[in-house]
């Protein structure tokens, strides 16, 4: 099961306040689609969810006690199980339609002020638009990514307004035939999960990202390290084979000044450490072992482009 399919079962199971109820109801039927069917005018949502097939009916049964609700399941594929859900509301249509402030037909998409005039009622219909059109991508996926899709401007417009009146930046684009709102900051995903009430995914979400965010700083950190010890790997070899240049011209270390002939010699002995550690080797500063392997640098490049040298003014 998807990381999305595990939100939207928290979802389905949570139990709503029958003053909320109505928001999450029509948002769950507005966004999933409302179509006529027959003479009768029944009136049919269809989802591939059962999860959210169930809720739709248990909300019409629980706010519309009277209403004649069915359930109905096509088969699409035998092979893939794929399956479609409808839920037919039979009875009393116009009545928990017009309750709802759905138009069946599309030409009024925008959502009734009354229906959203309380935080809760729009945390409500937040989390029916989510069940319904929305989709988050896993947390250990590289682009935190979550979205909500209609097919009308002025409903993905007006979720935009109710997702900002929780300080939920979200924004809106065209796809296909439609529009997504959406957003793409990991911190504000877990805010709008938490806002909607999915508090156990909001809590793994945040648990993968942090794990994952420590993983990517741990593998930064060792690579800058790894970096770190090429090139001091690389600066350490230059450095002998400066210093055997220097003893195949001069025979000898010794007859350099003290300083340089130390630090030479160390170098030889501890071709791998870094010159902090060969400083604590000769009992000096990292920027004097420096200074000195500077000098040893000049006096091989000198030798190697035949210049003359004063060793005593090394």
């Amino acid at each position: 099961m998807s990381y999305a399919a595990d939100v939207k079962k928290e979802l389905t199971g949570l139990i709503v306040h029958a003053g909320n109820a109505k928001a999450e109801l029509a948002a769950l039927m507005r966004m999933n689609g409302v179509s006529t069917l027959g003479f009768d005018q029944t009136i049919r949502v269809q989802t591939e969810n059962a999860a959210i097939a169930r809720r739709i009916y248990t909300l019409l049964k629980e706010t519309y006690v009277e209403v004649e609700v069915e359930v109905s399941v096509t088969d699409h594929n035998h092979l893939s199980q794929h399956k479609s859900y409808g839920v037919l509301l039979k009875t009393k249509i116009d009545e928990v339609l017009d309750d709802l402030g759905i138009d069946p037909f599309g030409l009024h998409p925008e959502v009734p002020p009354r229906m959203l005039n309380q935080v809760d009622k729009r945390r409500s219909f937040l989390r029916g638009a989510f069940l319904a059109a929305g989709s988050v991508n896993s947390p250990e996926r590289a682009n935190y990514h979550l979205e909500i899709y209609t097919t009308h401007e002025e409903l993905a417009e007006q979720l935009m307004i109710m997702m900002q009146e929780f300080d939920l930046p979200s924004k809106i684009s065209e796809r296909g035939n439609g529009f997504i709102v959406y957003l793409k900051r990991a911190e504000k995903i877990v805010d709008f999960l938490q806002t909607i009430g999915a508090t156990q995914s909001m809590l793994k979400f945040e648990d993968i990202r942090m794990m994952r965010d420590m993983r990517n700083s741990v593998n930064r950190l060792v690579n800058a390290e790894t970096a770190n010890m090429q090139k001091t790997a690389i600066a350490a070899n230059k450095q002998v084979s400066q210093i055997n240049l220097i003893i195949d011209t001069l025979g000898s270390l010794d007859i350099l000044p003290k300083k340089l002939c130390d630090i030479a010699k160390a170098r030889l002995e501890y071709p791998d450490e870094t010159l902090a550690e060969l400083g604590e080797v000769l009992d000096i500063s990292k920027s004097g072992a420096n200074h000195r392997m500077r000098k040893l640098t000049q006096l091989a490049t000198m030798i190697e482009q035949g210049i003359d040298y004063d060793l005593t003014k090394l």
